[in-house]
């Protein structure tokens, strides 16, 4: 697939505005505060797919027309989420610039592809977030159902992916999906939505530079005029003046510097970090031969592989020296799940038992 720029903007590429639109008067508060601080792209939601019912799903239908007036009286362009062919064909009508697919959606196959034949044969750009689980597949799944509909324009938004367990995002980044991606597509523009990551306001401006330092092409983020106020997802929204506070303070790097010394150095550390990978895979190597011994010892005595209070010990005692050596809980919780699943394929190989449940541990 080649994809055709959506954004002729400068980078980086700022698209903001509240989580949903609940008046007229909010909306237009919004962009018109807006409009000072750089931004490309105004986004408000105005169909909310909510985890339950009973809240806030949005204002629906008659929220496009406001959405014409904010582009009417800033200039901005303006987006919003769609989830079914019925949303397209609103959108259309009410002349919306750009649609985006929310992760919900994009995790549904069926939905992405009713949404492609809507559009098929309409050029007008689209936004795809990636799936709420961390599958890449199901991504990249999304922009090829929309480039067979003959959509060319288009960009990825980066929001996090749903993950179990205390976190300190709402939705844990996994940026490693997202840099395959662009490795991937090296033309396609990627957002970063740093209000859905973070789920707070306080650990906004750290996610953001984050994504600069991995060379997003921008940032989406939730704006309200009063966020505590706000009808869906408070705590993540910030108002205006903090937004343009923010962004002014962010730092765009260079991807690369020509000076002799410091490409010399860097070489110099990519060096002994290879090395060092090298020992962390023969280490790992070892370490699953000790569990294909304990494999064979437990296929003698005819004990069972799970060992949940060996997991839960053996997690504790890493997640204290992932501390101690300034590891995150993330990256360790992670590295741990990883080697377990590794340790029960290579026990289940052995003792030739039925397979093993989803998060338990033979260790």
């Amino acid at each position: 697939m080649t994809f055709e720029p959506v954004f002729s903007a400068r980078r980086p590429i700022l698209m903001a505005g509240p989580c949903s639109a609940e008046t007229e008067e909010q909306v237009l508060a919004t962009a018109h505060a807006l409009r000072r601080s750089g931004v490309a792209l105004f986004r408000a939601g105005i169909w909310k797919p909510r985890t339950r019912p009973g809240t806030f799903e949005g204002v629906g239908t008659p929220g496009l027309k406001w959405l014409q007036r904010v582009r009417q009286e800033t200039g901005l362009p303006v987006t919003t989420e769609v989830a079914n062919a019925q949303h397209v064909e609103e959108c259309l009508a009410h002349g919306i610039d750009m649609l985006w697919i929310g992760a919900r959606t994009t995790a549904n196959p069926f939905s992405v592809q009713e949404i492609a034949d809507a559009l098929h044969g309409v050029d007008i750009p689209v936004l795809v977030k990636n799936p709420i689980n961390p599958d890449l597949k199901l991504w990249i799944g999304a922009f090829e159902r929309l480039y067979s509909a003959g959509v060319r324009r288009m960009a990825a938004i980066h929001r996090g992916f749903s993950s179990y367990g205390d976190s300190a995002y709402r939705n844990a980044p996994r940026w490693q999906i997202a840099i395959d991606l662009m490795q991937t597509f090296p033309d396609l523009e990627v957002l970063c939505d740093i209000s859905h990551i973070c789920g707070r306001r306080d650990t906004l401006a750290e996610t953001a530079q984050m994504a600069y330092d991995l060379n997003y092409d921008g940032l989406m983020v939730e704006v309200h005029p009063t966020p505590d106020e706000a009808w869906s997802d408070a705590a993540q929204q910030i108002t205006p003046a903090q937004f343009e506070q923010m962004t002014r303070t962010l730092v765009r790097r260079s991807l690369t510097a020509d000076d002799p010394d410091f490409l010399a150095s860097i070489e110099n550390y990519r060096r002994a970090i290879d090395e060092i990978d090298e020992e962390i895979i023969a280490l790992l190597a070892r370490r699953m031969e000790l569990v294909r011994d304990i494999g064979l010892i437990k296929k003698e005595k005819n004990v069972a592989v799970l060992q949940p209070e060996r997991f839960r010990a053996l997690r504790e005692a890493l997640l204290v020296r992932g501390r101690k050596n300034e590891l995150s809980q993330e990256f360790i919780t992670l590295l741990l799940e990883a080697i377990h699943q590794e340790s029960i394929h290579q026990q289940e190989r052995l003792i030739n038992a039925p397979a093993v449940a989803a998060g338990k541990t033979p260790l």
